[in-house]
């Protein structure tokens, strides 16, 4: 397969689950309510977690969620700054290094604020896996908008 289909497919990929993530931030009452319909089959303790977050979401003013709204917001923000590395790689390069320092950023945010905020460790770890899991398929353009570079140089 060409180096630069490899690469818009592994970036569309990119686009499509950061846009994805942020539009589960949307309809958050909905998502538990179906967590709470399903809970049994959750372990034990992940069913005492979804509780916490149902009540604690119920006990939430609209106003406060409409934080979770920006939240998704900002997902679909930042997937549109990866259009221009899809449509011109090796020109937006930076865009791709920016987004892997973004994705480094979650582990510090995670492992600081999760504690800070009453978070459980497997949910932090949840968190991180979405900087491991962006990181990895960034990387993974980076060094394909490389061997595009490599072949315009002819090295």
């Amino acid at each position: 397969m060409k180096t630069t289909t490899k690469l818009k497919r592994v970036l569309l990929c990119f686009i499509l689950l950061l846009v994805i993530s942020g539009l589960t931030a949307f309809p958050v009452r909905t998502e538990i309510d179906f967590l709470i319909k399903h809970i049994g089959s959750f372990p034990p303790a992940l069913q005492e977690w979804i509780k916490h977050l149902k009540s604690s979401i119920d006990a939430t003013p609209d106003v406060i969620l409409y934080g979770t709204d920006w939240l998704a917001f900002a997902h679909i923000v930042i997937a549109m700054f990866f259009i221009p590395v899809y449509l011109d790689p090796v020109k937006y390069k930076l865009n791709v290094i920016v987004g892997m320092i973004a994705c480094l950023g979650v582990f510090p945010l995670a492992f600081i604020c999760g504690p800070i905020r009453g978070i459980p460790f497997f949910h932090q770890l949840i968190d991180c896996s979405f900087g491991l899991g962006g990181i990895a398929l960034l990387f993974w353009v980076y060094t394909l908008i490389n061997q595009i570079e490599r072949k315009k140089l002819n090295w």
